[in-house]
């Protein structure tokens, strides 16, 4: 006898011990869809039957499984117990199946997020976070382009932009995410060298150092403190704020920064905050998007995840 034959019955076994046993997949598309609209009637309309077609196929399907599925009366129908459990199965199972053709269907174009924000946003706030976005959907490629320029969406290629407003932007399309508080941080070592910085007016000794893309935030933060004297812009200046930043940290003098951008160094004591005065401006970022009727799943996706976080950081 040969091989191949002697395998043959653990073969039969083995296939025939994993068989699914599966409903017929029409009765179980009708049954879930009368279950979750709680109506016979406008089930058949989803699925483009008839009321009695839908009728049919639930009594199909509670014939395979031998148990009623929905209690019929009068006014209407009402899932059993086992109908409630096997409904929760099988919307759960369906929706699977609907998200794994989409994603299938769905061309690069339809899984790529484009993003245009400004490079501290990017560097500062979003990239440390990107990667929570990234586990929740990760067939969703993110491009981003850093800018200080706010997005054209009727000339670019750009699917979301952030960028900060001074007042709300008028019309839809626009989400707020957080505000702007300023404060000044320096390195812990430019502290420990001196000289000190006890007081507001004490800045005057120290190198300044700015952003030119914010050319307002010393004057503003100065002004609140009582030390308008004090020339905010008269330091080493630098195209964003992440460079500032990272000349803070470096011990080169002290910057303004978005309590935002800086609460990680903050809380690690890579930068101090040598005075407890805080400074909230008339800003804010904002997430705009393309102005259409139906948002891709993409952009979705995107927005209520990065209004989750701009929500925890502000909690926190």
């Amino acid at each position: 006898m040969s091989k191949a034959h002697d395998c043959a019955p653990l073969t039969q076994w083995l296939y025939g011990s994993m068989a699914r046993r599966l409903p017929p997949l029409n009765a179980l598309r009708a049954f879930e869809a009368a279950a979750r609209l709680g109506n016979f009637t406008r089930a058949a309309e989803e699925l483009c039957v008839t009321q009695g077609a839908v009728s049919r196929h639930v009594a199909t399907l509670e014939g395979w499984l031998r148990l009623p599925l929905f209690d019929r009366a009068r006014h209407g129908i009402r899932l059993t117990a086992a109908g409630q459990s096997y409904f929760d199965t099988a919307r759960a199972a369906l929706d699977q199946i609907d998200y794994g053709t989409r994603q299938l269907q769905a061309g690069p174009d339809e899984r790529r997020l484009r993003i245009k924000l400004p490079p501290t946003f990017a560097i500062r706030w979003l990239v440390p976070r990107l990667a929570r976005f990234h586990a929740l959907h990760p067939r969703i490629d993110v491009q981003i382009t850093t800018s200080h320029e706010r997005a054209d969406f009727d000339r670019e290629d750009v699917d979301v932009s952030i960028h900060s407003e001074a007042t709300p932007p008028a019309g839809p399309g626009f989400r707020r995410l957080f505000g702007e508080t300023l404060v000044p941080v320096c390195a812990p070592g430019l502290l420990a060298r001196g000289p000190a910085l006890a007081r507001p007016g004490d800045l005057a000794q120290h190198v300044l150092l700015c952003s030119m893309n914010r050319p307002k935030d010393w004057p503003a933060w100065l002004a609140a403190a009582g030390a308008p004297q004090i020339d905010g812009n008269g330091g080493l200046k630098f195209e964003n704020a992440a460079l500032a930043y990272q000349a803070a940290a470096d011990q080169l003098g002290v910057t303004v920064a978005l309590d935002a951008f800086v609460r990680d160094d903050l809380a690690t004591g890579r930068l101090v905050a040598p005075f407890a005065l805080r400074v909230a401006t008339r800003g804010a970022y904002y997430l705009a998007w393309r102005d259409q009727a139906q948002q891709p799943e993409r952009v979705r996706a995107f927005d209520e995840w990065i209004v989750d976080e701009a929500q925890a950081m502000e909690i926190g």
